[in-house]
């Protein structure tokens, strides 16, 4: 398989929706309690792969035991029924390679890595890091190209080396460029995993020819986001458009404020974790919270119904096997 670890193989590669977690706080600790059980509850609920120790996962203000604790947390819940993709990113190449042998150590199936932050490294060396990263670890690796973060873009030549040479696997493009799916599938092939990192034009990007999107929305309404990515590899396009728009006024919202203060303060309206943030994250505003009861009941009248249909199809199934 073309430019593809064999770990990545199976259900890594068939896209879908991955969650991309919160990692949730009670009194300044990781509340393990709470993180295990939001990964049941998108492993329920239809999700592809569990994504830790991100952005959304408040990533920098982690210490390294904090990071590993998060990973094994996560490994742990998911208990192999799906994959685990740990973020490596650091300020430096050696701390990122430090961060990524911890993973292994901690059981993750995959790393999610970006170019280091705030350097603006040149197309070499963001080969550079993603090879040291991928040879110390030895775990698939998928590259997060997030200029708003980074402050650099990875050319598609980039990524087709990169590929080519077996050192990445896919893709996490939050640049929200529509034409680039078909040109990197020119330039890579089909099997190269092109996941969106922008939920606002997740379902676009499925249509330009991406594989699925690496989800914040799908904290909060997974049942949904799956059917979203299952109805388009089906060619349900009715289903498609329904769950996408949906989803559309529930991910502008989680975005008003910088991720993940909108997405925290929408998981504890549910009571599924604390909205504590580290700084220099803070509390949303009150206008922000206002704006997120609406479309969080309207989705979540959704999710509900889609978890109580799959309950019932799940009975009947036995039934009849029965």
């Amino acid at each position: 398989m073309n430019g593809c670890p064999a770990q990545a193989r199976g259900s890594l590669l068939s896209g879908g929706s991955f969650t991309a977690l919160p990692t949730p706080f009670h009194a300044g600790n990781i509340d393990q309690d709470s993180l295990a059980r939001l990964c049941e509850r998108q492993i329920d609920r239809g999700t592809a792969a569990l994504v830790v120790c991100g952005s959304t996962g408040e990533a920098a203000s982690l210490r390294p035991e904090e990071h590993r604790l998060a990973i094994r947390v996560v490994v742990e819940a998911a208990a192999g029924r799906v994959p685990v993709m740990a973020g490596c990113g650091a300020l430096s190449t050696d701390t990122a390679a430090e961060l990524a042998i911890a993973a292994v150590h901690s059981g993750a199936t995959a790393l999610l890595c970006a170019p280091v932050p705030y350097v603006k490294p040149t197309q070499e060396g963001i080969i550079a890091h993603m090879r040291t990263i991928q040879g110390v670890a030895q775990l698939p690796v998928m590259i997060y190209d997030v200029p708003g973060r980074t402050g650099v873009t990875i050319a598609n030549d980039t990524l087709g080396r990169l590929y080519e040479h077996g050192t990445i696997f896919g893709l996490k493009d939050a640049t929200a460029d529509l034409a680039r799916p078909p040109r990197l599938r020119a330039l890579c092939g089909g099997r190269f995993l092109q996941m969106s990192g922008d939920d606002g034009t997740a379902a676009a990007y499925r249509a330009a020819g991406g594989h699925g999107c690496i989800s914040v929305t799908a904290n909060v309404a997974p049942a949904v986001c799956s059917l979203l990515h299952r109805s388009w590899d089906d060619g349900n396009l009715a289903a498609f458009a329904d769950a996408r728009d949906q989803l559309a006024a529930l991910s502008d919202l989680l975005f008003v404020e910088s991720n993940p203060i909108p997405l925290k303060a929408a998981l504890s309206i549910m009571g599924l974790i604390e909205a504590e943030l580290r700084l220099p994250l803070t509390a949303p505003s009150r206008d922000t919270i206002e704006r997120l009861v609406e479309p969080l009941s309207a989705i979540l009248a959704t999710e509900e119904a889609l978890v109580t249909e799959g309950a019932l199809a799940a009975r009947m199934r036995y039934r009849l096997a029965s």
